[in-house]
C-alpha cells in the first residue's frame, strides 16, 4: 500500500507526545526483556488496571526466569488464579524453559528464535524485541490496528487474519529506527487513550495533522470489522459433595479448557435438572452414597468462545471411592488450589452459607 504520510514528522508527533503523556505501568520501568514478556502475555485479552497487580504479584514469585522455568504448574496457575485464559500461563512457562534449555536463560533477540517458543506470537515477538531490545519490529494489536486504520485510511476488515500482514508492512515502514519502542508503545498508548473504540477524542490526538479518516469524517467508521459469532451456551451442573470437613474437588484434563486447574465436580446436562436427577448423574462417577442434594446457587461465566450456564449444588457423601482425577480437600487446601472463575463464584456461594 502507499502511505501518504510524513514518516518523520509522524515519528516524532508520536513519540514526543508518548514520552511526555505515557502512563507510568510497572513493565516501562524494566529493560529486562523476560519481565516484558511476562506483562505482554499478560495484557492480551486483559484490562490494564487489572493485569497490574497479579504482574506485581508474578514478577516478585517469580523474579528470573529460571525460577519461572523451574516452577510447579500449580503454583504457576494458583498465581494466574482470576487472569483468565489460563493456556497463557502454561504456555508462558513452556516458552521459557526453552529459553532455559536451549539459549542459556537468554531471551533470543530475533523474530525467527523468538517467534519459535511456545505462545509467542507475531505480536508478542515485535512488541517484547521492539521494547526490550530496541529492534524495528512490528508490534500489531487490535489497538494498534484500529489506530492505523483510521490514520492510513486502511478499509479493509481487520477481522480477517490476512488484513493483519497490511498493518504489519506498513508499521515496518513507518517505524522509527531511532526509538522503536516508544514508537510501537506510543501506537498501543493512543489506541488506548485517544483512538479509542467509540467516541475516538480527535481535539487531543497529537498525530492528528497525519490522520486521513479524521480529514475525511470517517473516524467513527473505522475500522472495519465483521460481527464475531454468537458464544455457544452449554449447561452444568456444579456439585459440592462434602464429607465431614472435607469437600471434594476434581482435577480438569491436561489439555482444553481450563487445563490441570480444580473444580468442584460438573456434569453437563441436556436443560436444568432436578436434584433427584443429579444424585444419579453423580452415582456414575463413583460407588458409594450421595444424597441431599440441594441447589444453593445459579450463574453465568462467559468465556471468549462459550458461556457456561451453572447451577450450583450442595450433597453428602459418605463411603466415597474416588477416581484418580478427584480428592478431598479440607477449607484451608481448598485455598491453596489454582481454580477458575466460575468455580470460585461457586466457592463464593458456599462461604457465604458457611459450608467452606
Amino acid at each position: 500500500m502507499t502511505i501518504n504520510i510524513d514518516k518523520k514528522q509522524f515519528q516524532q508527533d508520536l513519540i514526543s507526545w508518548f514520552l511526555a503523556e505515557k502512563r507510568d505501568l510497572p513493565w516501562r520501568r524494566t529493560a529486562d526483556p523476560y519481565q516484558i514478556w511476562i506483562s505482554e502475555i499478560m495484557l492480551q485479552q486483559t484490562r490494564v488496571d487489572t493485569v497490574i497487580p497479579y504482574y506485581k504479584r508474578f514478577v516478585e514469585k517469580f523474579p528470573t526466569l529460571q525460577a519461572l522455568a523451574e516452577a510447579d504448574e500449580q503454583i504457576l496457575l494458583k498465581e494466574w488464579e482470576g487472569l483468565g485464559y489460563y493456556s497463557r500461563a502454561r504456555n508462558l512457562q513452556a516458552g521459557v524453559k526453552e529459553v532455559a534449555e536451549n539459549y542459556g536463560g537468554i531471551v533470543p533477540d530475533n523474530r525467527k528464535e523468538f517467534s519459535a517458543l511456545k505462545g509467542v506470537g507475531p505480536y508478542t515477538a515485535g512488541a517484547v524485541l521492539s521494547i526490550a531490545y530496541g529492534i524495528p519490529e512490528h508490534a500489531v494489536d487490535g489497538n494498534v490496528m484500529r489506530v492505523l486504520s483510521r490514520i492510513l485510511l486502511i478499509e479493509e476488515d481487520i477481522a480477517k487474519p490476512k488484513t493483519r500482514k497490511i498493518f504489519e508492512e506498513a508499521v515496518t515502514e513507518i517505524i522509527s529506527h531511532d526509538d522503536p519502542s516508544s514508537f510501537n508503545q506510543g501506537l498501543m498508548e493512543l489506541g488506548a487513550l485517544i483512538c479509542t473504540p467509540t467516541s475516538p477524542k480527535c481535539l487531543l490526538c497529537p498525530v492528528r495533522e497525519h490522520c486521513s479518516a479524521f480529514d475525511e469524517g470517517k473516524q467513527q467508521d473505522l475500522p472495519v470489522k465483521t460481527k464475531a459469532k454468537k458464544n455457544k451456551a452449554m449447561q452444568y451442573a456444579m456439585i459440592a459433595v462434602k464429607e465431614g470437613d472435607c469437600v471434594l474437588m476434581e482435577q480438569r484434563p491436561s489439555t482444553g479448557l481450563l487445563a490441570n486447574m480444580w473444580q468442584f465436580p460438573m456434569v453437563e446436562l441436556a436443560k436444568e435438572a432436578l436434584p433427584l436427577e443429579i444424585e444419579e448423574e453423580l452415582s456414575e462417577n463413583f460407588s458409594g452414597v450421595v444424597d441431599g442434594v440441594e441447589k444453593i446457587t445459579s450463574f453465568k461465566h462467559v468465556f471468549s468462545h462459550l458461556t457456561w450456564n451453572v447451577d450450583g449444588y450442595i450433597a453428602k457423601g459418605e463411603n466415597l471411592i474416588l477416581p484418580a482425577h478427584m480428592k478431598w480437600v479440607t477449607a484451608a487446601e481448598l485455598e491453596l488450589l489454582p481454580i477458575a472463575g466460575p468455580v470460585q463464584k461457586m466457592k463464593t456461594a458456599l462461604q457465604l452459607r458457611g459450608d467452606v
